[in-house]
């Protein structure tokens, strides 16, 4: 079969990269949509059981740090563009063992650029589109947004080299001409997510009547997006964007840790039959962790401006929609909660 386009997805096992395979593979049936995984701990398959034996979708596992993989795949598949969402995530682990964040973050985002200069001779139809995130600006006060101009301030090991792969994208951009489009999202949150981020791991923890850790008194501020629009405004992104532009891409949904927590203790509370207020109980407050930052907030007015797209589900709605997802796919967070992600989980509080 000739595909229209060939398009490379990195880390499309993961959380969000999953949501994207599946929505490519489902939109386009032209597409040849080829998903790249090393399958870490928050890579699974099980995340997209549904289009696995789709004639326009076929999964990779490989390891973006290995330039001569990388190379090879290339020549092989003549892709057309890629979607790079491969990265290690959480600043937790970026704290405990930076190397990993730099290998995979920085090294493996210069192999893909330099692969895809490689091969690609006329940049015409070709497009190297960058996922990125919110923290490489670094940390807002009580007021204030990022916007595409925020300068860069990362603060953990992970932001720092997310900011470098950025720099790297653009660098690849201005130098070779490298056809790329950068976007900077805030926190996801839905289904599939690996229980070591906040929403996941605090519904199994009430689930389960285990402790609630919160960092410090609970008062940093995140900006929530539902992955389903994350996926939606990276498909707008894909096929819109002026080449060499940034977009940030946010839920307008800001929330002190300790308010959402106590929502969805609530919303666990009436789904799980428990008098109000049980839930809440397994709050415990526990030492920051170092370089923490305080708060985020993505201005997406230009990526609404110019290319249409806002969230389509408030937050409330998303929340509820998530808790039920994870209480009626006990099988899949058991499976992803078992044996050697156990010793991951375990040692993990919440998300970033």
């Amino acid at each position: 079969m000739t595909f229209l386009k060939k398009i490379l997805i990195t880390g499309g096992a993961g959380f969000i990269g999953s949501h994207l395979v599946r929505l490519m593979v489902n939109k386009y049936p032209s597409y040849k949509i080829v998903n790249l995984d090393k399958l870490t701990y928050a890579g699974n398959l099980e995340n997209l059981k549904d289009i696995e034996t789709s004639s326009n979708y076929e999964f990779i596992k490989g390891d973006i740090v290995s330039a001569e993989f990388i190379a090879d795949l290339f020549k092989k598949y003549q892709f057309d563009a890629v979607i790079h969402l491969a990265a290690e995530s959480h600043v937790d682990r970026s704290i405990a063992n930076p190397m990993d964040f730099i290998m995979t973050n920085i090294v493996g985002t210069v192999n893909l650029l330099n692969a895809a200069k490689s091969n690609w001779s006329s940049t015409k139809n070709n497009l190297f589109y960058h996922v990125s995130t919110d923290e490489v600006y670094g940390s807002l006060g009580q007021t204030g947004m990022f916007t595409e101009s925020t300068s860069y301030d990362p603060r953990s090991p992970y932001s720092a080299s997310k900011a470098s792969s950025d720099h790297l994208v653009r660098a690849y951009f201005h130098t070779y001409h490298l056809p790329i489009v950068i976007s900077n999202c805030s926190n996801n949150y839905g289904s599939h997510q690996f229980p070591e981020k906040l929403i996941p791991l605090f519904i199994n923890n009430i689930k389960n009547n285990k402790s609630l850790p919160v960092y410090g008194k609970g008062e940093n501020v995140r900006d929530w997006l539902w992955v389903e629009d994350h996926a939606r405004a990276i498909d707008l992104i894909f096929h819109n964007a002026k080449i060499g532009e940034t977009y940030n891409i946010g839920g307008h949904n800001e929330w002190k840790n300790i308010d959402l927590i106590r929502v969805m203790c609530k919303i666990m509370d009436e789904e799980l039959n428990r008098p109000i207020g049980t839930s809440e109980k397994l709050i415990t407050y526990v030492t920051d962790r170092a370089g923490h930052d305080l708060r985020y907030a993505i201005d997406a007015t230009k990526l609404k401006n110019e290319l249409g797209w806002t969230p389509s589900l408030q937050f409330e709605e998303g929340i509820k929609k998530t808790i039920r997802w994870y209480l009626e796919n006990e099988n899949w967070l058991n499976q992803v909660t078992s044996g050697e992600y156990q010793k991951y989980y375990d040692k993990q509080y919440f998300n970033r």
